[in-house]
């Protein structure tokens, strides 16, 4: 399975969710940013390999819904709820995206 995690600068939170998630068997990851100024902003191609898109916050939805409108059909786009108060890599972080993530493991 593909898993997309998205922020808004792909600075923090996306990063370490993909590098954390990574560790899983058989789940491959990437992460991008909505904001122009990301490290990585989210593209078509990142939308179209993703089975799954995990957003840090709702607006982070509201910008992938209204930019790839055509290529979300068919695809989960969750809402993760982690605001934007830790550090890349940062241990609280971890453990909320092991909480968050794993109800939506296979």
């Amino acid at each position: 399975m593909n898993f997309l995690f998205v922020c808004s600068r792909n600075q923090w939170r996306s990063p370490t969710a993909e590098r954390v998630i990574s560790e899983y068997a058989g789940i491959h990851t990437r992460s991008a940013g909505t904001s122009r100024h990301a490290k990585h902003t989210i593209s078509k191609q990142d939308v179209l390999w993703a089975d799954v898109i995990m957003v840090m916050e709702y607006h982070h939805k509201k910008q992938i819904m209204m930019s790839f409108r055509k290529e979300l059909h068919h695809k989960k786009v969750i809402v993760l709820d982690i605001p934007d108060d830790y550090h890349y890599m940062d241990v609280a972080l971890i453990e909320l995206i092991h909480e968050s993530v794993a109800p939506y493991l296979p």
